[in-house]
């Protein structure tokens, strides 16, 4: 496919770069499945500007939003197919083409997300074994995202400790929706966007999600208390790009590509964390729709759901192992960089803050 493409017409134009190089520019057109608003839209905004900065002008994304080059359960062949040069992929809709990156949905991670930010994009970046896996489907890692700390609104009785759990009906978020019907909660299968509706006829009376989403979805009208789990997150969300596309760039531009990459981890954690900050702040003030009591679950209750996380753990194992990846390895590089980046946050509070 040609590097820098009329999407139109779809014809490559870089003959016409070649001819006016003074004013060059490198057009990456990059697919993303959701709306132009939110904590990713404003650092995939972000990263656009980061990389006009370090290349000095030429590199350039047009992006694409609201599905409008693929669906979030086509992006992983929309890329490598060549529908676009780069996009955001979800791992949960590809378990087997993303079995490597799948791990970064565990609770492994913890709770805050710029450890987790920051051990997933080191297992991504530093692991030969992913590279080669990702080679093989025409797919070059460029940076990650997180959905951030996974938590629990309810409207009505709350939960309060794992026992309070059993016999709730609740939208879940992968694994932590898995475990949460393990421990005697009636699962229920709603989008994050049809958990408003859900709360509000009773359809549910919890839905699993995180602190900014309260606001955005206005999940304040319907919700009474909103239990911090200090579980885990979704963190297998990120940027890949095409790799005859990757592969076409100057080895300069593919640097620019990789550097800003590697600081989305911590420009994102630092978009997420302020979001999900506000929206904490807002609950504990009062300053919602209607008051919601916000309850921590216990360090007890936590290893008791990471444990009955352990199963599902084997199954992600068994997966990786299907497609010729070594579990044991990506699983000890990963748990290594959670335990660095936690005791280099505990050391040192988050990198933005001592900046300031």
């Amino acid at each position: 496919m040609g590097l820098i493409k009329n999407f139109l017409g779809g014809l490559t134009i870089a003959a016409g770069l070649a001819a006016t190089a003074a004013q060059a520019e490198t057009v990456i057109y990059y697919g993303h499945s959701g709306p132009a608003r939110g904590t990713i839209p404003a650092a995939l905004k972000w990263y656009n500007t980061r990389i006009g900065e370090l290349s000095g002008g030429d590199l350039k994304m047009d992006i694409q939003w609201g599905g409008a080059l693929f669906k979030a359960s086509a992006a992983v062949q929309g890329i490598s197919d060549g529908v676009a040069d780069a996009g955001s992929v979800i791992a949960a809709y590809f378990q087997k083409e993303m079995a490597a990156y799948s791990l970064a949905d565990f609770p492994i991670g913890g709770a805050n997300a710029w450890v987790a930010l920051r051990a997933t994009d080191r297992l991504m970046r530093t692991e030969p074994q992913i590279t080669e896996n990702l080679a093989r489907q025409n797919l070059v890692y460029i940076g990650t995202f997180t959905a951030s700390a996974v938590n629990v609104g309810c409207a009505g009785d709350p939960i309060r400790s794992i026992e309070d759990i059993k016999g709730k009906k609740v939208r879940g978020a992968g694994v932590y929706g898995k475990v949460f019907g393990d421990l005697g909660a009636t699962r229920v299968n709603l989008s994050v966007y049809e958990a408003y509706q859900g709360l509000d006829t009773g359809l549910i009376d919890c839905t699993q999600g995180y602190d900014y989403v309260i606001p955005a979805l206005k999940w304040d009208e319907v919700m009474d208390n909103y239990t911090v789990l200090n579980w885990g997150q979704i963190g297998g969300y990120g940027m890949f790009m095409n790799k005859q596309t990757f592969d076409s760039l100057t080895s300069e531009q593919q640097a620019v590509l990789m550097q800003a990459g590697e600081e989305l981890a911590d420009t994102f954690a630092k978009i997420v964390t302020g979001a999900n900050g506000k929206a904490m702040t807002m609950m504990k003030a009062g300053d919602t729709a209607r008051p919601i009591e916000v309850i921590e679950m216990s360090a007890e209750d936590r290893e008791k759901m990471n444990a009955a996380t352990t199963p599902y753990i084997e199954e992600w194992k068994e997966n990786a192992r299907s497609v010729g990846l070594d579990a044991d390895k990506l699983l000890e590089t990963y748990t290594a960089a959670v335990a660095e980046f936690t005791a280099e946050f505990e050391a040192n509070g988050y990198p933005w803050a001592s900046s300031n």
